[in-house]
């Protein structure tokens, strides 16, 4: 039996949605606003796993926002908090849910050392520095090798800690050694009370409470099959994108003949006009898909673009038709607006400014390099548009803004120097990224701090790198008009129009002055000689007088090695301001120093821990720390030479216009002036 495509929709959502609603009954709620939440999760006094449901149309557990609900886990927000109550655990521990062993629970004032931690200590002080608790020091508890894979309810109790902080969620990649980890996050098991209660196509989990020790379960359908896969919920169906309708009206999809349902549903005229009112937006949103796989597909058999292609008009309808309210801000190639999707992802979209070709050939060159380009320090390219004589890029979404608006006070209360030099760190490695494991490699003309952003745990996202002009092997540099930012810009490319990767290095050199003064690269409101932050800085450090320029927030906060980094990071910056190209480091060598400083901070804790029988600030946390923190810093040092060895990329490093500057001589003018920094 044949039937149309839209009966057939008519048909499956129909049956769909009068039997969801006579098999869950009328006891449990389980809509909260637009969010629909499967059995036996619901938002009443009916529902086996209530949940609450905010006037805004939140999910919420025991106040704690609910990231997202899975068929065996909840992934709730645990903002950071100091002295939280240690009380408020209990809430995560009931009957029916508790803390997976896939977490670390982070406490405070704790009197009881663990013995081991899920996470290294160095990945937790860098994901918490931010938050100032003063001298109350952290303790990771949880439980790798628990046996139910939950967290002990009774082991926790016995930490005697006084205050509870955060957790950090640890989520392994199927198949692979790699991990992720989801911060201020923390992920819970669930289950429902009782014996096995599945349906007949799905499968039984058994679970023992951690709380008390008592039989549970969950259930889910077989493959094939889609459903809640509870006797009590809607049970498990045949999938029906896999079943035609003469087989589902005769039963022969699983389950019984569905007839009776069917007239039910044909005579509840109510009932029928939503579906009908689903059918239109389902079959609408389908043609979009099938339109929008249709072109894509189109585009790569012609042109390679791998990535989504989006209608104009829906750049449109993201932006609010590029409405000035969206605008996140003004760069050298463009504007970029705020936009949603119709998933209903935020993403930052870029429409660039008309250039002096029309050539769409050139733009698509540009969006295949970019495409291909993978770095976790380096913003990502989701899709673009290229209608109506229009070039946009859609990009992912930073939500912390740039650094630029952190360290001028538009956004946040500053950035503390570990803070800084992370991100320094790991603007570094991107860019060094760019210069060396690309083919050909990639200059990208505009780095700067507004170029640099930050993600929801300030981690940096370099920007704006496919829009400048690719390095080409061939030639031993590239002659073009300058391009860049007044105060980045390289003197020697301004005065020759010779672009190499050391026009790079001069502007990140520009950006670790901003990241140490906190001060404008160019700022006309200083007098007339320290207009230009490049010029200042290379006076300053060049006298040994970096003190009077140190940005007054780092200051009080600054120790024994705070106040050499700083000093180090400005010994660095001097070197990549050098006026000729060939006395610069390369990126490479910047991103190696200042990850081995970034790491120093760690290595010098760990002397203290071991060399003072009082203890420091951290060493005092528990004995959680010191052997994960030892283990971390050898595997990270092991992970700098293997990312940024020579041997392993040499063959792709770009052509300079100059022989290659080396590390181990320093320049006659320079060397007299250095050796005032770290003094």
């Amino acid at each position: 039996m044949n039937l149309p495509l839209h009966f057939r929709t008519i048909l499956y959502l129909s049956i769909f949605f009068l039997s969801s609603n006579i098999v869950l009954g009328s006891n449990c709620t389980h809509s909260c606003g637009k969010k629909i939440l499967p059995f036996p999760f619901g938002f009443s006094h009916g529902c086996p796993i209530k949940l609450n449901c905010t006037s805004n149309g939140k999910i919420v557990l025991n106040k704690f926002p609910v990231q997202s609900v899975t068929s065996d886990t909840i992934l709730i927000n645990l903002v950071a908090q100091c002295r939280r109550p240690v009380s408020a655990i209990h809430n995560l521990f009931t009957h029916n849910y508790a803390p997976t062993s896939r977490n670390g629970i982070l406490f405070q004032n704790c009197s009881f050392s663990q013995s081991s931690c899920l996470i290294p200590s160095t990945r937790i002080q860098t994901h918490f520095e931010l938050l100032d608790c003063g001298k109350e020091n952290m303790s990771c508890y949880s439980e790798p090798n628990s046996d139910n894979n939950f967290i002990d309810f009774k082991n926790l109790s016995r930490t005697g800690c006084r205050s509870f902080f955060s957790a950090i969620s640890v989520e392994s990649t199927l198949n692979s050694s790699a991990v992720s980890l989801d911060v201020q996050m923390v992920q819970l098991g669930w289950w429902v009370r009782g014996n096995c209660r599945c349906s007949s196509n799905a499968n039984c989990t058994k679970i023992k409470s951690p709380v008390d020790g008592k039989k549970g379960y969950r259930c889910q359908c077989f493959e094939g099959f889609i459903g809640d896969g509870f006797l009590d919920g809607s049970g498990c169906r045949k999938d029906y994108t896999t079943c035609n309708p003469s087989k589902y009206l005769s039963g022969k999809c699983g389950g019984t003949t569905r007839v009776g349902v069917l007239v039910g549903g044909i005579v509840a005229g109510a009932s029928l006009m939503v579906t009908v009112g689903l059918m239109c937006c389902f079959i609408r949103r389908r043609l979009s898909f099938q339109n929008r796989t249709r072109r894509n597909r189109e585009l790569y058999e012609t042109t390679g673009i791998t990535i989504p292609v989006y209608l104009y008009k829906e750049m449109e309808k993201a932006t609010d038709f590029f409405s000035e309210k969206q605008r996140l801000g003004i760069g050298a190639y463009g504007t970029v607006y705020s936009g949603k999707l119709q998933n209903d992802n935020w993403v930052a979209i870029k429409r660039i400014r008309h250039r002096d070709t029309d050539s769409i050939e050139q733009f698509i060159n540009e969006i295949n390099l970019l495409s291909s380009v993978n770095h976790p320090n380096l913003v990502r390219l989701l899709g673009c548009s290229i209608e109506n004589g229009e070039q946009i890029l859609v990009y992912e979404f930073m939500p912390n803004g740039t650094l630029s608006q952190h360290l001028q006070g538009e956004k946040g209360n500053g950035l503390p120097w570990p803070v800084r030099l992370t991100i320094a760190a790991e603007t570094a490695q991107a860019i060094a990224y760019l210069h060396n494991a690309m083919h050909p490699p990639i200059y990208h003309r505009d780095v700067k701090s507004s170029n640099i952003l930050l993600d929801y745990n300030y981690k940096s996202k370099v920007a704006d790198f496919g829009l400048s002009r690719l390095g080409m092997v061939e030639s031993s540099h590239i002659s073009t008009a300058p391009q860049g930012t007044p105060g980045y810009l390289d003197p020697q490319y301004h005065q020759n129009f010779q672009l190499s990767d050391k026009s790079d290095v001069y502007s990140f050199g520009v950006v670790l002055a901003e990241i140490i003064t906190g001060l404008k690269a160019v700022d006309f409101a200083r007098p007339q000689d320290e207009i230009n932050l490049a010029a200042l800085a290379i006076d300053r450090i060049g006298k040994g007088n970096l003190d009077e320029i140190i940005d007054p927030s780092i200051e009080p906060h600054m120790d024994a090695w705070t106040i050499s980094s700083v000093h180090k990071v400005a010994e660095l910056a001097f070197r990549c301001l050098a006026f000729h190209r060939d006395m610069r480091p390369s990126m490479m060598e910047v991103a190696i120093e200042l990850e081995q400083l970034r790491l120093s901070k760690w290595a010098n804790t760990e002397d203290n821990i071991t060399g003072s029988s009082e203890g420091s600030s951290i060493s005092s946390t528990s004995g959680v720390s010191e052997k994960p923190l030892n283990l971390s810093i050898k595997k990270q040092e092991m992970d700098i030479k293997a990312i940024f060895s020579t041997e392993k990329i040499k063959d792709y490093s770009p052509v300079s216009v100059q022989d290659p500057w080396n590390s181990e001589q320093s320049s006659p003018s320079c060397s007299s002036l250095l050796n005032h920094i770290v003094k």
